[in-house]
């Protein structure tokens, strides 16, 4: 079982804080890193330049574009938690000067769960004892959002260190000038994005080889495209 139900263990996971996962954060940097610094590689590569050009845009790459989208998911994140803040506060406000419309709110809420009779009205008298408990509910019930709050600067970490993680990868038979270093560059890179969507599947209803196919798949395509990109105007450029 993934966690035991005994009354004790119920009670102290309940009362922890949310657990919050940065997983989307990771897959999402670990990603867009491998496609974006590998469609360098093989648009550079299909323009038939150099290892030296490979190495500087992809390094380039692997710097700029990662912190930017760090920097993206920091104040998207950020901006998330800003927005429930604000819903909190205009909550509270409703709840100071209407708390009547507010309550039945709440008793509409549990009336749709099936609440009826006594049993709605105790639940609604709970519930609205207390402002916070009350908030709360209204802000997931509401609007949907989640009891835990999301670190923007954790997202945006997670971001970075998977996009330079990850993005590094097809980068490495040229930076240790191996031998047919862009082929090595296409098989090290279609790993990374098997494993990157395998990785998924610890956390996901999907088999772990059906996740990986699908990523590796998506990150072909990108590849791809970079590569007959840099082809044709390698050509038309003569």
């Amino acid at each position: 079982m993934e966690h035991e139900h005994t009354p004790e263990a119920i009670r102290a996971r309940l009362g922890a804080p949310p657990r919050i996962s940065y997983l989307r954060d990771w897959i999402y940097g670990g990603i867009d890193g491998s496609v974006t610094t590998f469609a360098v590689v093989t648009g550079v590569s299909g323009a038939d330049l150099s290892s030296r050009i490979i190495l500087i845009l992809g390094i380039a790459n692997l710097l700029a574009d990662g912190f930017s989208m760090a920097a993206s998911n920091y104040l998207g994140t950020r901006t998330e938690r800003q927005e429930a803040e604000a819903l909190w506060v205009r909550e509270q406000r409703h709840i100071d000067t209407d708390a009547a419309g507010e309550r039945e709110e709440v008793r509409q809420i549990f009336a749709a769960k099936g609440f009826t009779g006594d049993d709605l009205e105790r639940a609604v008298g709970i519930v609205t004892a207390n402002d916070d408990r009350w908030i709360e509910l209204m802000l997931a019930e509401e609007y949907g959002l989640a009891r835990g709050k999301r670190s923007a600067a954790r997202a945006a970490a997670a971001t970075f260190s998977a996009f330079a993680l990850c993005g590094l990868v097809p980068l490495l038979p040229f930076l240790i000038r191996v031998p047919h270093a862009f082929a090595f560059s296409v098989a090290m890179t279609g790993c990374a994005f098997f494993a990157i969507g395998s990785a998924r599947s610890r956390w996901l209803l999907s088999s772990w080889w059906r996740a990986g196919v699908e990523t590796l798949l998506m990150g072909s395509l990108a590849a791809a495209i970079a590569w007959a990109a840099g082809l044709v105007i390698a050509r038309m450029a003569g």
